[in-house]
């Protein structure tokens, strides 16, 4: 092989990696241009609610309806997997590719657990007759907390996805670059939460 050939070659590996970190922060620039479209939504949503959240109609209000212990547990249920998470991203810089798909999978569960008793709750307050029909406050409180809990599903759909990724095809800088994003993405949602149980569930509660 020529001396030509040999740096031909590493010119073209070169220009590959530039493409594939080129095309890795292109996709974490449009995640938070999607992020900050996101806010937007929430934001919409909060100042609904904050609006709707004294029409009753004569209907329950959210000292009457909400249990706040079983929303703690859910509560710690989300930044607990947060937490699973980000030790998920520490085994991706370790390289350690069974180490990752263990905190995925343990973050998975707990999103889980945490759409289930979301899903719970929803029914329960349903078959009371506190549907979001009942009154505007109640349908402030369905349209923002069960955006939040559609979102949470997506990631969960999301993340199952990066798991069969990351099983058959290992860390590639693509399979990195998706995990990356998803990571912001679910510490997004736990930021959303987070200001969901102070401003519907601990205000109203008191």
């Amino acid at each position: 092989m020529s001396t030509q050939t040999l740096i031909d070659s590493s010119v073209t590996e070169d220009a590959h990696a530039h493409d594939g970190h080129d095309t890795g922060s292109r996709k974490v620039l449009g995640l938070w241009l999607y992020l900050m479209s996101d806010c937007i939504l929430f934001g919409s949503l909060f100042a609904s609610y904050a609006v709707l959240s004294g029409a009753f109609a004569g209907g329950p209000g959210p000292k009457n309806i909400f249990e706040l212990p079983y929303v703690l547990v859910e509560t710690f249920v989300l930044l607990l997997s947060s937490i699973t998470y980000g030790y998920a991203m520490l085994a991706v810089h370790r390289r350690n590719q069974g180490a990752v798909l263990r905190w995925l999978s343990l973050t998975f569960i707990l999103g889980t657990v945490f759409t289930g008793m979301e899903i719970h709750e929803f029914h329960h307050l349903i078959s009371l007759g506190y549907g979001p029909q009942r009154s505007a406050f109640l349908s402030g409180f369905f349209a923002l907390v069960g955006t939040h809990g559609l979102h949470v599903a997506s990631g969960l759909l999301w993340m199952a996805v990066v798991v069969h990724q990351v099983a058959t095809r290992g860390l590639t800088p693509s399979n990195v670059t998706r995990l990356s994003c998803l990571s912001l993405f679910w510490h997004f949602l736990d930021l959303v939460w987070i200001c969901v149980f102070t401003v519907v569930y601990l205000l109203g509660a008191f």
